[in-house]
C-alpha cells in the first residue's frame, strides 16, 4: 500500500484560513469521492465554507488553481487521470504536476497535490477516500495544504518557533 510510512499528523485549527478546491470532473465517482475526503480533512480542521470551483479535466487544474491562489492561503487541487494506451497520459500528469509546483512556488501559496496518477479505474478508487478504499488522498490533500498555510501564517508574522 503506498500509504505505509504516512506521517501521523494531528488537525489543527484552521477556522482563520481562506481555502479553495478547485477540483476535475472526469470520473465522478472517484471526483465525488475525493471532494468529500477533502471536506472531511475541512471540517477536522475546523474550516468552514471553503470555495469549490468545478473544471473540465486535470490539464484545467493549474490555470485555476493560479487564478485563485492570490486571494486564499491554500488551493486543493483534485483529480484523477487513468492510464490509457497512448502518451496522453504522461502529458497530462505532467502539465498538472509541473503547473501545480510553478502555482505553489509563484503564490507561495501551498497548493495540495489531490490528483490521482494511476493505471487503472480500480487504483483510483481505492486512493478515493470511498467505503472499502485503502486510501484518503482528498483528505491527505486537504489536511496537507492547511497544515502548510498555517505554517506560512506563522512564518510570516514571524511567531514561528520550530
Amino acid at each position: 500500500m503506498a500509504g505505509h510510512g504516512a506521517p501521523d499528523i494531528a488537525p489543527i485549527d484552521c477556522h482563520d484560513l481562506r481555502v479553495a478546491v478547485v477540483a476535475a470532473s472526469w470520473h465522478s465517482v472517484v471526483m465525488d469521492g475525493l471532494i468529500a475526503g477533502a471536506q472531511r480533512a475541512f471540517a477536522d480542521h475546523k474550516l468552514e465554507a471553503p470555495v469549490v470551483v468545478r473544471v473540465p479535466g486535470v490539464f484545467e487544474l493549474p490555470v485555476t488553481a493560479g487564478a485563485l491562489a492570490p486571494s486564499y492561503d491554500a488551493v486543493i487541487a483534485l483529480g484523477v487521470v487513468i492510464r490509457g494506451g497512448t502518451p496522453h497520459f504522461d502529458y497530462v500528469c505532467n502539465a498538472a504536476t509541473d503547473g501545480l509546483t510553478r502555482v505553489s512556488l509563484d503564490h507561495h501559496t501551498p497548493v495540495g497535490f489531490g490528483v490521482l496518477t494511476c493505471d487503472n479505474e480500480q487504483q483510483a478508487l481505492d486512493r478515493a477516500g470511498l467505503e472499502g478504499s485503502n486510501e484518503d488522498k482528498g483528505y491527505e490533500a486537504a489536511s496537507a495544504a492547511l497544515q502548510t498555510a498555517a505554517t506560512l501564517k506563522k512564518i510570516r508574522s514571524r511567531g514561528f518557533v520550530g
